[in-house]
């Protein structure tokens, strides 16, 4: 039986991670709540405010904190280059939305805090994306930027 909690059995480079966030413009937010009680909310805002460009994934959203809302990454126009995927759904509904990261040539999957799929983060990794799981955007962000100081 497969436990429900998994535990990241591999996670890229701090460095690679680092880069990442530096080089990164657009990130796309998969399961974006228009709640603003939700955390996908507060951390959507947070990296707006950090100066990120943020692309909301949900099929039932319009339009979250002023970006037209997408129901797929793949209905993201290609115009539109997403740097990060950052997903806020439950490890089970990873696979296909990495999968969709791989076809938008993405440089980057960021699973949340308490999201883990080693199966599909393995699968991004051989692709050449880099994979962090298990660790919240926002928090990972504001410590760098405390070191800074």
């Amino acid at each position: 039986m497969k436990s429900k909690c998994e535990v990241p059995s591999f996670m890229s480079q701090k460095k690679e991670i680092d880069n990442l966030l530096k080089e990164a413009k657009t990130i796309a937010i998969v399961g974006l709540s228009s709640n603003p009680e939700k955390d996908s909310y507060g951390v959507a805002n947070y990296l707006i405010g950090e100066g990120y460009e943020i692309v909301p994934i949900n099929p039932n959203a319009e339009e979250i904190l002023g970006s037209k809302s997408y129901p797929s990454l793949l209905s993201i126009p290609e115009e539109i280059k997403i740097d990060i995927v950052n997903i806020f759904r439950k490890p089970e509904d990873v696979p296909p939305i990495v999968e969709e990261a791989i076809k938008k040539n993405v440089k980057g999957v960021w699973m949340q805090e308490g999201i883990v799929n080693n199966q599909a983060g393995k699968k991004a990794k051989e692709k050449g994306i880099i994979v962090v799981m298990g660790k919240c955007i926002k928090k990972y962000l504001s410590s760098l930027k405390e070191k800074k100081k």
